[in-house]
């Protein structure tokens, strides 16, 4: 069904489910069990037109409205008393899958940039070495070394705090930048995908493209995968400023700003998780193969992650459409 069609089949439900959280606030003794219990299935209802709504209409008003409708109900149906683990549960198993279902196309464009650029610096790079002092900044390309690749002692935990720092900053400034209608956003990707395809290329040229890619692709996958997002993220925000379509700029600028922030908040362990393979593993005194299974693992755990949350999105689907039946 269509927005219009969706807002006029349970328009009725949802605003009596609003005054029902209004007189259960003025005086909530007086209830009467029937009232609880139809007051409990608008809620139930209410929370699957939100998911659904989430997954079909995530740039529509009727979604946060939607999204402070269950709030207001679900709080005053369990006092405030429901679990902070069951609130976190419910948000990457539900929100947060939502919302990459709803952008990932702005996520693939910006693997794809990313990728553009990583390939452009290979190809300048493996065309002319001195092209490596030309693109990177003098500080990377006067310090690469690849006879000390995986050499050194290494601080691992502060390595991962600093790292998982670096990589959120990073992904904050990503989604942020939508507010430049998306321009320094394909920057940031450009940016650091030229950065990893000119060092493949120095790597490559010493015969040591197998031994690079052991100490990157470990925690790359991951880390690559939440700043994709984050950028997906600040690209759906550029776009939308660029072309607003029926709804002001400013509408659009706040609830993508809502969204990305959710992101974001989404991808925060997925930062911590690239962090420690970063610190403690990629340096570690282990065969390259290892370091290669733990990114294959990694990434079979994201794809697995992203199928059982669109599994329950569509549960919760089918549930909404079952009640409407």
């Amino acid at each position: 069904m269509n927005i219009k069609q969706f807002v006029k089949q349970h328009r009725d439900e949802w605003k009596e489910l609003e005054n029902m959280i209004t007189n259960l606030h003025k005086n909530k003794r007086t209830a009467t069990s029937k009232t609880i219990e139809r007051f409990n299935r608008l809620y139930q209802k209410s929370a699957q037109h939100l998911s659904y709504s989430q997954t079909y209409f995530p740039n529509e008003e009727v979604t946060p409205y939607l999204n402070g409708l269950v709030s207001k109900a679900h709080n005053l149906l369990y006092k405030d008393q429901i679990s902070s683990l069951k609130q976190i549960q419910h948000f990457f198993s539900t929100t947060f899958i939502g919302l990459f279902i709803a952008q990932w196309k702005f996520s693939f464009i910006a693997m794809l940039i990313f990728t553009l650029g990583g390939i452009g610096s290979y190809a300048a790079v493996m065309n002319d070495s001195l092209n490596l002092y030309s693109i990177l900044p003098a500080d990377i390309a006067y310090g690469i070394n690849p006879d000390q690749l995986g050499e050194g002692q290494v601080d691992a935990p502060t390595m991962s705090a600093e790292i998982m720092i670096n990589n959120i900053q990073v992904a904050i400034l990503a989604f942020a930048s939508g507010i430049t209608f998306g321009i320094f956003t394909v920057y940031l990707l450009l940016y650091n995908g030229i950065i990893i395809g000119a060092l493949a290329a120095v790597f490559y040229q010493h015969g040591m493209m197998y031994e690079f890619w052991a100490y990157i692709v470990p925690h790359g996958m991951i880390e690559l995968t939440a700043i994709f997002i984050a950028g997906g993220a600040g690209l759906v925000m550029g776009y939308k400023l660029l072309v607003p379509g029926p709804y002001s700029r400013t509408f659009h600028l706040k609830l993508q700003a809502k969204r990305s922030v959710q992101l974001l908040l989404g991808t925060i362990p997925l930062f911590v998780i690239a962090a420690m393979i970063e610190g403690f593993i990629t340096p570690a005194n282990i065969p390259l193969e290892a370091k290669y299974f733990v990114a294959f693992v990694t990434i079979i755990a994201l794809i697995v992650y992203l199928f059982i949350g669109n599994q329950l999105l569509q549960k919760r689907r089918a549930a909404t459409e079952a009640l409407d039946s």
